[in-house]
């Protein structure tokens, strides 16, 4: 709003600075910042310079100090979600190194019995379909059994040999679509054939019904006047196109021969060659070519 007022005569006067004072305050201005631009620190202007900074220097620390923590908002939000990220991505990767230290053991066994479990399919000249056992318990009429992670998609079926790389297991009785149960030879519904190796002799080992350590197999053989001895390895002689047991694979060792009156054969003791107490991965003899969803050890791959 334009202020007027009347002058001396009655005329209104306009209370704008005139065009001339402006020119006069804008030379001066130039004035100034000329000699405040070569003077340097002899500049006419400093010593009001200095004066004023003085007067507000401590106002200005002041502001700062209050503005800073509000302007420092955004970056600190924004330095704690990068944090957080990093604390996130180093939580996690200690934590695969917690994995990988506590399961090194476990994997280097399990490459372990691997490596086995392929010397075993060349030694006994077998393609094997490797397995883990997933559970342990009794499945049918049998008390002891365990159940693998392959079935019928990886080219299983019933009546189907199960060893490791130690030895015999046992023989599959039951298949599904992805599992697989297994009697073991402990069991004492089990037979199988055995032969010994020192004299080709064959007879029928049958279990005890034990699983720990000091789970037997009872060997009768065919022939009464034959005697084991103790160290003598034994191995499945083998059926019909081998099943439910191919032939060659070893199931244990006589640690001791029964005779007694009663009996019209001599009995010996065979401690298997497995560890039962400890299966874990397994090998299921299929046909030379079979089809399977994992990757068969072949016989042979073991050679060098």
């Amino acid at each position: 709003m334009e202020h007027r007022w009347k002058g001396s005569d009655g005329r209104e006067k306009d209370n704008r600075p005139s065009r001339s004072v402006l020119i006069a305050l804008l030379l001066a201005c130039a004035t100034m910042i000329t000699l405040d631009a070569h003077g340097g620190q002899d500049s006419p202007v400093e010593p009001a310079r200095r004066v004023a900074g003085e007067a507000f220097g401590p106002v200005e620390t002041f502001t700062a100090d209050v503005v800073r923590p509000f302007a420092a908002i955004p970056d600190y939000f924004g330095t704690r979600k990068n944090l957080r990220k990093e604390v996130s991505a180093l939580e996690a990767e200690n934590a695969e190194l917690r994995r990988s230290v506590e399961t090194s053991g476990l994997d280097r066994n399990r490459l372990a019995e691997y490596d086995g479990l392929t010397r075993a399919a060349s030694d006994a000249g077998h393609d094997l379909v490797p397995a883990h056992v997933i559970a342990v318990g009794a499945g049918q009429s049998f008390s002891h059994t365990v159940t693998i992670d392959a079935g019928t998609d990886a080219g299983l079926h019933a009546d189907m040999t199960v060893l490791n790389n130690d030895g015999l297991v046992g023989r599959v009785v039951r298949v599904t679509r992805t599992t697989a149960t297994v009697v073991l030879i402990v069991d004492a519904e089990s037979v199988v054939g055995g032969r010994l190796a020192s004299s080709m002799e064959i007879g029928f080992l049958s279990g005890r019904g034990v699983i720990d350590g000091t789970g037997r197999l009872d060997l009768d053989l065919m022939d009464d006047s034959v005697v084991a001895n103790a160290g003598d390895v034994v191995t499945t002689w083998g059926s019909k196109a081998g099943t439910p047991y191919v032939g060659g694979i070893p199931i244990g060792r006589v640690v001791s021969v029964i005779n007694s009156p009663r009996e019209t054969s001599r009995r010996a003791v065979i401690e298997p060659f497995v560890d039962f107490t400890s299966l874990d991965l397994v090998g299921v003899v299929v046909p030379r070519g079979a089809t399977s969803d994992r990757d068969v050890v072949r016989a042979g791959e073991g050679d060098d």
